[in-house]
Parts: C-alpha cells; sequence; structure tokens
C-alpha cells in the first residue's frame, strides 16, 4: 500500500533565495518523508548566491527552477510555509486542509556592499532558514530525521 507523502510548499516573492534554500533545506532533511515545492508570487530566476551558499552546507540546489505559484494551484498541500511578508500578504487562496504558516526572512539579494558583506548575510539568512526548517520539522512534523 503506498503511503501519501507529506507535500509542503514554500512560497516567497521571487523564488530566486529564501523559499529555494528553504527548499533545499527541507528536501535533504526529510528526504522521501516529503515531497518539497517552491514557487514565487513573481519568478525573478534561481539566485546564483544562493546556489553557492547551499553547496558550502552540501546541498546542491543548482537544478531548482524558479516557480510561479499559479503553477501549484491544484495540488492538496498538507503546508504552505511563506518565508517573507510580501509573500503571505499576496498568497492566493489554496483549496483543502493545507495549514499555513509564515516566517519572515530579511531577503539577502537585497543587501548592498561588497561581494564579501553579500555573501555573509547569505550565509546568515541561510543559518537562519535553517534553524527554522529544523524547528518546524520537530514541532510541526514531529519527525525525526
Amino acid at each position: 500500500m503506498a503511503v501519501d507523502l507529506i507535500k509542503i510548499l514554500i512560497l516567497c516573492t521571487g523564488n530566486s533565495c529564501r523559499s529555494q534554500i528553504a527548499h533545499g533545506y527541507l528536501e535533504n532533511m526529510l528526504k522521501q518523508k516529503a515531497e518539497i515545492f517552491s514557487a514565487g508570487i513573481e519568478t525573478h530566476g534561481l539566485n546564483s548566491n544562493a546556489v553557492f551558499i547551499m553547496q558550502e552546507d552540501g546541498i546542491d540546489i543548482s537544478e531548482n527552477t524558479s516557480n510561479y505559484v499559479e503553477e501549484y494551484r491544484d495540488i492538496q498541500f498538507d503546508y504552505i510555509i511563506t518565508v517573507c511578508d510580501n509573500a503571505k500578504e499576496s498568497c492566493p487562496v489554496f483549496y483543502g486542509n493545507g495549514k499555513l504558516l509564515h516566517k519572515n526572512f530579511p531577503d539577502p539579494s537585497k543587501v548592498d556592499g561588497s561581494m564579501h558583506q553579500k555573501i555573509e548575510n547569505f550565509r546568515n539568512v541561510r543559518n537562519q532558514i535553517k534553524k527554522y526548517c529544523e524547528y518546524f520539522i520537530q514541532s510541526e512534523l514531529k519527525i525525526n530525521y
């Protein structure tokens, strides 16, 4: 008998950084226990700095695509996690029993400065998202990974 996987959507503004980082962590931490999707209320393309800082942590998101949320309208999600205030305010209605969760993270692509400063900011946001993903798995899913 096939077991339905938990379906999780991570949603942010452009599906280029924050939702991609969360997607990478949840997919890595949950392995075959969940089906992870990420999308934006717009699509900005995958950010190369997000790919770089995730590779530092041993996770390859380089093949991820930047997807528009409407592509997933017909999927019954168990959880929809918005990772920025803009996405929360603009989140479309999804039908079903999916639980909506929100945690705002700063947009690392909006920081000006040297490349070193930009990468450090990406690392900081990445680490915040990683901690939130761990918290989500333990508190909401109650899964040991």
